[in-house]
């Protein structure tokens, strides 16, 4: 998936195992290396195939031979993209290692964040900040985290039941636990986003536009937001334990697990660490 050396390099020195280390640490070693080479994929895809020179309507050209691989429409025909053969793989792992549905829950969610990326990279090629609505509908979509989400039950061995997965309060918890997660990165990411042309796909960008924030202003209602979504998490935690399930309380700690592993690597990966690094070297006015 990594066309040069440079790149690959980049990639080791990022260490992304070590985020699927913090953020699934009960998993056994082939669903780690699962987890793992699908958070790769997720970096890879983003980095290389959705953040690159790819206009808006190119992606979208590209979206059916991966809905292909994903709805098995491909059997007997030959996969040529890179990605979409990363992506075949995978698929088959999720197979092999999960049931049915944990499959069918990850092959949707992951279809949702694939059409996302046609949205933010319209964003990109128009120039356009997007409504705060829009925003925060679509970033919990372009986040790819429902599709993190979704690998945790087969990751911890305990298979929810449909009914479960479609509990009131696990979609609740889910939603706040993909809220939290992706404004912690909107802020992490910023000083490598600031000057891309991704930054207007960044909630600090969009407080500073639609409410007209400065960014210390925009930074610290982020930080209000995501701490009253950990507030919801916390409040709708014992609804879901008195379920008794095991399976339920393994998906909540996975859940936990996402929120503080995803900062406990971003503090400490080169993906971020270097832009912060160049931000501070900058010369200020």
């Amino acid at each position: 998936m990594l066309d040069d050396a440079g790149t690959v390099e980049r990639y080791r020195q990022a260490k992304y195992g070590w985020l699927s280390a913090r953020t699934y640490p009960y998993a056994e070693h082939h669903t780690l290396r699962l987890v793992s080479d699908w958070c790769v994929w997720l970096f890879a895809f983003d980095d290389a195939f959705c953040e690159s020179d790819r206009r808006a309507a190119e992606i979208a050209r590209a979206l059916p031979q991966f809905y292909a691989v994903l709805e098995d429409l491909d059997a007997g025909s030959e996969v040529d993209d890179v990605f979409a053969k990363s992506l075949l793989e995978i698929k088959g792992r999720i197979a092999a290692y999960g049931d049915d549905e944990q499959l069918d829950r990850w092959r949707n969610v992951t279809k949702d964040y694939l059409f996302a990326q046609v949205w933010e990279a319209a964003n990109r090629e128009d120039e356009v900040v997007p409504s705060l609505d829009d925003y925060i509908f679509m970033r919990r979509r372009t986040g790819a985290m429902l599709t993190v989400f979704a690998l945790i039950d087969v990751a911890s061995g305990r298979s929810l039941s449909a009914d479960e997965w479609r509990h009131p309060g696990m979609r609740a918890i889910t939603e706040s636990a993909n809220d939290v997660v992706v404004w912690d990165n909107d802020l992490i990411s910023y000083a490598k986003e600031r000057d891309s042309g991704n930054s207007r796909n960044n909630l600090v960008n969009v407080l500073a536009e639609h409410r007209h924030y400065s960014r210390q202003e925009a930074m610290e209602e982020i930080g209000e937001m995501r701490n009253q979504a950990i507030a919801d998490m916390v409040a709708v935690r014992p609804s879901l334990e008195a379920l008794g399930s095991e399976a339920v309380l393994a998906y909540v700690r996975g859940l936990e697990f996402w929120v503080s592993g995803s900062v406990d690597y971003s503090l400490t990966s080169s993906r971020y660490t270097d832009a912060w690094r160049a931000a501070r070297q900058r010369p200020t006015r």
